[in-house]
């Protein structure tokens, strides 16, 4: 084989004669054993582009530069591990080996390991995800939630052995000893590490609504010690960034020393260069707040006592102006009685009384005439009227001789004889009496 693969470098021949004709399969098996075993294990770098990732998990695109381009992929079971985000237009520096595929006759590099030129891939991954979470508004000032002054129940969210707990510990100890204190361990790094504490800090929201309000946890501490970024990567994966910004609890994050910023740092409500410092933000010291509370009650009383000297001060202004109102409201009153004394005395009762009497006499006089005129003139009306009622009264018409007939039993008035028959009974009222009679004859 190795003839053969001699043998294609050679200059042609221009006779066919006792020369060996390779097939397509046997030039392309060549072309893969050369390419293969002199092109293993490999650095190459270029451009990325065309990148088209398929539903297997496997990233396919091509390297580029100036003048030339070579197909790549990744497989699924190296990709899992790539932190930043593979895109076209990356320059990027890959390890892998050549391999050619037989039935196009093509050639690709197969890579084990890749990385961003120029920056290291966690860097990369951190700036790449710094900037779709911003764009998401996971940093954004509105969204954080303010700290509790002075809460009773504090939740942590780090490792039972590393030294971010005990310093944590300590300081609240220190600070104020009667905090209920529930930590839920996790693990910080390696494999895991990430889903532990964005489940972490979801079982506490969980707890919460659980729990009265009285049990509530009021506040969060997530963290860890310092470390490489390799070490404090579980706090710059998404999703630990989406746990913590989903939080109904408020969080500090305290990641690493006061140099180590991280993408959790960033969405937390408030960001503690370390543990301790965390503990520190997350409740006041005691004899702080004993001196706080003395300050307070000294200034109260320094308030009070200002209060009631300038209350004095007010109270002897208002006494002194109410004095000065009452001897202008007396004068004022005083001028008015004075007034009124003086319209009393023109409309003096007794004087007015003999005035209204002689009114009075002379009223009664016109009275008595105008009634009496009244009177008389209407006692001739009421003698024209008993006349014109005399000449109309019934009686004085039957005492010149007149009669009146009823029809009886009814007693209705008979002005017609048909109305009659014979053999009825009819009553005559004559001036003086009446007649019953008998019909004989209706005529």
């Amino acid at each position: 084989m190795a003839e053969n693969i001699a043998d294609l470098f050679e200059p042609p021949s221009k006779s066919t004669k006792n020369k060996h004709i390779y097939t397509v399969t046997e030039i392309t098996q060549n072309i893969k054993l050369l390419l293969e075993r002199n092109f293993n294990g490999i650095w190459i770098e270029g451009e990325v582009s065309n990148f088209r990732p398929s539903n297997a998990g496997h990233y396919y695109f091509s390297l580029k530069d100036e003048t030339s381009v070579i197909q790549a992929v990744v497989f699924s079971r190296i990709n899992k591990d790539i932190k930043f985000r593979i895109e076209d237009g990356l320059k990027v520096i890959c390890f892998g080996n050549i391999e050619v595929y037989a039935p196009r006759g093509q050639y690709q590099i197969i890579i084990e390991k890749i990385e961003p030129k120029g920056i290291g891939s966690l860097q990369l991954a951190l700036e790449q995800l710094k900037e779709k979470l911003e764009k998401e508004g996971l940093f954004a000032a509105e969204h954080k939630k303010p700290m509790p002054y002075l809460p009773s129940r504090i939740g942590v969210v780090t490792s039972l052995t590393g030294a971010a707990i005990k310093d944590i510990l300590k300081v609240l100890e220190r600070r104020f000893k009667d905090i209920h204190i529930i930590i839920n361990p996790v693990r910080v790094q390696g494999e895991g590490a990430k889903e532990d504490i964005a489940q972490a800090i979801g079982d506490f929201d969980r707890l919460n609504q659980q729990s009265p309000l009285s049990q509530q946890i009021e506040v969060l501490i997530v963290g860890r010690g310092g470390g490489s970024i390799e070490d404090l990567w579980a706090f710059n994966e998404e999703m630990v960034a989406r746990a913590i910004y989903n939080s109904r609890i408020p969080i500090i994050s305290a990641v690493g020393h006061e140099r180590d910023w991280t993408i959790a740092d960033l969405v937390a409500d408030l960001r503690a260069p370390t543990p301790s410092v965390a503990a520190e933000l997350v409740i006041p010291k005691k004899e702080d707040l004993s001196e706080e509370l003395d300050s307070l009650i000294s200034r109260l009383k320094r308030i009070l006592q200002d209060s009631v000297l300038s209350f004095k001060e007010t109270i002897d202004d208002l006494i002194h102006r109410l004095c000065l109102n009452a001897g202008h409201i007396w004068e004022l009153n005083r001028n008015q009685l004075i007034s009124a004394t003086k319209k009393l005395a023109l409309l003096n009762p007794a004087a007015m009384i003999a005035q209204y009497k002689t009114r009075m006499l002379d009223l009664a006089r016109q009275i008595y005439v105008h009634t009496d005129h009244f009177l008389k003139l209407k006692a001739s009306e009421f003698s024209g009227l008993i006349e014109k009622l005399s000449s109309l009264n019934p009686l004085d018409i039957l005492a010149r001789g007149y009669s009146v007939t009823f029809k009886m039993p009814e007693g209705k008035i008979i002005k017609d004889a048909k109305y009659i028959k014979t053999g009825e009974t009819i009553k005559t009222k004559v001036y003086k009496g009446e007649i019953l009679s008998t019909v004989k004859q209706v005529k």
